[in-house]
């Protein structure tokens, strides 16, 4: 195993990267030919249907809220409620994940809110006894 790879955290999913300073990113696949911008690896782009290869890209790290959950119940061990949450990214694509540091209530949460994205890890070590690092919005501070 590389020096990098005991550096950097496991991640909750494949497109959270580290970059060469150790700073965790998300990095999403855009088509050659139409720009469009997904967060999975693909044989073809589904907006234009090109086959050439994609160019990986650091996806931005802003973006508004487009909608969202709140959720009340869940699998064991995951505290409720929290805000599950869909986000426009700036100029880039949409992504699903968990909005925090936010009230979970209708009151505190609004369509077209601006977001940000922050890495934290969680609670939940793999067999190794190593911590994950996930991605998470929170609302953008004015």
């Amino acid at each position: 195993m590389s020096d990098a790879a005991l550096a950097n955290p496991p991640t909750i999913v494949p497109f959270l990267k580290f970059g060469a300073d150790g700073a965790p990113y998300l990095e999403g696949q855009q088509c050659a030919d139409c720009g469009e911008i997904y967060t999975t690896e693909r044989m073809a782009c589904s907006k234009c249907f090109s086959r050439k290869p994609f160019k990986a890209v650091k996806l931005p790290t802003t973006g508004e809220l487009y909608t969202f959950s709140i959720v009340h119940r869940s699998y064991p061990g995951i505290k409720v409620p929290f805000v599950s949450a869909t986000v426009d990214l700036d100029a880039a694509c949409s992504l699903k994940g968990t909005l925090i540091d936010v009230e979970p209530d209708p009151n505190h949460v609004k369509t077209g809110m601006k977001v940000e994205v922050v890495f934290r890890e969680l609670e939940h070590r793999n067999k190794e006894g190593r911590t994950y690092v996930s991605y998470f919005f929170r609302p953008r501070q004015a």
